[in-house]
């Protein structure tokens, strides 16, 4: 399916959110659309790290909210489970690292910027909540498109032509 954002939102501007600016690609791909799977974490990446290990992410996008904590939650290793598990990409709302190497993994990673360390301690995330940055509420089951000129959610996938 090939799409472009800024068309999304001339046809169908009633019916999209757009996520506010200050969120780049890191990844191996300059687009990525799916189904939304939420996860909210406190700076420690296990539970997401099960989630790309463990599910078929075949026609999903993870959307992370660390609440823009200054740790790294994505990584070169994270991004090869995405990769190895079909997720068409993920969108963090934090920091994410290994950049020199996750540019040539097929998955888009839209993140605020880049942070060297990550947090050590595990901690417990939550998966399947209503997430709400950047001007834009996140739900899992609803779909999100993203390309160079930014990031689109619906609540149903849109039929493009």
């Amino acid at each position: 399916m090939d799409f472009f954002t800024a068309d999304i939102c001339d046809s169908h501007f009633e019916s999209v959110a757009v996520l506010e600016e200050g969120y780049k690609n890191f990844g191996g791909t300059s687009k990525c659309h799916g189904t939304i799977v939420t996860v909210k974490l406190d700076k420690n990446n296990a539970e997401l790290a099960q989630i790309l290990r463990d599910e078929d992410g075949e026609g999903k996008v993870v959307v992370v909210d660390v609440e823009r904590e200054y740790f790294a939650v994505v990584g070169e290793n994270l991004m090869k489970l995405a990769a190895k598990n079909n997720y068409s990409g993920i969108i963090v709302n934090g920091y994410i690292r290994d950049t020199f190497q996750i540019k040539e993994i097929p998955v888009a990673l839209y993140a605020l910027g880049t942070c060297p360390r990550k947090y050590i301690p595990t901690t417990k995330g939550e998966r399947a909540l209503s997430l709400l940055f950047g001007g834009v509420r996140f739900n899992s089951g609803e779909y999100l498109y993203a390309d160079t000129d930014g990031i689109v959610v619906t609540k149903k996938p849109l039929h493009i032509s």
